[in-house]
């Protein structure tokens, strides 16, 4: 039987794909965190994120209605654990 193996940017569509419409942490170079909703997300790691909120040092300080994170500024992008 062979085997089916997927090049880095069939994974990374694959993962983007996955992750649109679901809560997400976007750790920024600077140390915040914003967990929202992915509303988009480009080629050059732009992210609109829905329903943001803004944390320092793990702490809440801003929730935002959208947000637009330039991809220049994001160390990580990920899941993020339903809220319940």
């Amino acid at each position: 039987m062979p085997r089916f193996t997927m090049s880095r940017k069939e994974a990374l569509s694959q993962f983007i794909n996955q992750i649109h419409g679901r809560p997400v942490v976007v750790k920024l170079n600077s140390g915040v965190d914003y967990r929202g909703v992915l509303a988009c997300l480009d080629g050059y790691m732009n992210i609109a994120l829905d329903q943001t909120e803004e944390y320092v040092n793990g702490q809440l300080k801003n929730k935002y209605g959208d947000a637009f994170i330039r991809g220049n500024n994001v160390l990580y992008i990920s899941t993020q654990k339903r809220r319940v």
